[in-house]
């Protein structure tokens, strides 16, 4: 009988943040495999609970490494506990690996919620929240910082970042470099612990600010691109249509690509190309 994984949330920074089944699943997991050790005994302290599994580390530079055990134990019914230092595991953290290895083999997965640092971002950032898309760590050289911004001008939804404190500075000059000096943002820093900070205002204000230093977990909040007037013809409309069509599209997704570059109503676009076909 196979055993399960579970995806343990662990807290930002406030113990108190997770509720008893985290406590239950840590005492009672035949296998912890954690991210550092130390934060495990100090968590398990802070939470008073006993654990008596046995404890592997599981970080970036040894998850590779991990697998092959982890997945003997998983296919030998053990109920293996996967904690990250923060937050909640293989989300720009250690853990995506070892997840699909144990649903390719057939191993329940399932999870205990916790905290997560890009839904608490955004809840306080005051930037929309309807949309939103998260793009992980930022590349660490400017250059490559700019042409990921580039890529994510015309992007409409608001837009969550991971970034180190001593990388803030430079990677908020880039975005301002890029989409707009003026583009709102925030910089959580620290979210939920003792010297938990939101500052708000727009990327040129935030990278003058950042320039004397920050310090702390960093989670970077953009907003998404203003809607751009679109001024576009019946016939150039029919004409983008067609474009898409003959690079292989299907008329839907033709049109739906259109909608979704343009911003104009599914009617209108559809409009159009019914206009063009009619003599």
């Amino acid at each position: 009988m196979s055993g399960r994984l579970v995806l343990g949330g662990a807290p930002l920074g406030q113990p108190g943040d997770v509720g008893p089944r985290l406590r239950t699943a840590m005492a009672t997991a035949d296998v912890l495999a954690v991210e550092d050790t130390r934060r495990l005994h100090r968590l398990a302290a802070d939470l008073e609970v006993t654990f008596t599994g046995r404890v592997v580390t599981f970080h970036e530079s040894v998850e590779r490494s991990r697998l092959p055990g982890l997945m003997d134990a998983l296919t030998s019914g053990a109920t293996v506990l996967l904690l990250t230092d923060a937050g909640m595991p293989s989300v720009s953290d250690p853990g995506y690996t070892l997840v699909r290895a144990a649903i390719d083999a057939g191993i329940e997965v399932t999870s205990v919620p916790g905290p997560s640092a890009v839904t608490t971002a955004l809840a306080v950032s005051g930037l929309p929240v309807d949309r939103f898309c998260f793009e992980g760590f930022l590349p660490r050289r400017s250059g490559e910082r700019r042409t990921r911004f580039s890529g994510l001008s015309d992007e409409r939804r608001t837009m969550v970042f991971f970034e180190s404190p001593h990388r803030l500075a430079d990677a908020l000059t880039d975005a301002a470099a890029v989409l707009g000096e003026d583009r709102q943002a925030a910089v959580c820093r620290e979210l939920t612990k003792t010297h938990e900070e939101i500052r708000r205002g727009s990327l040129a204000e935030l990278a003058a600010w950042a320039a004397d230093g920050v310090k702390g977990e960093i989670t970077l909040v953009v907003a998404g691109a203003p809607e751009r007037a679109v001024t576009l013809t019946p016939e150039e409309l029919a004409a983008e249509v067609a474009a898409e069509e003959a690079s292989g599209a299907t008329r839907k997704d033709a049109i739906r690509a259109v909608v979704e570059r343009t911003g104009l109503p599914r009617r209108t676009v559809y409009d159009a190309v019914v206009a063009a076909k009619t003599p």
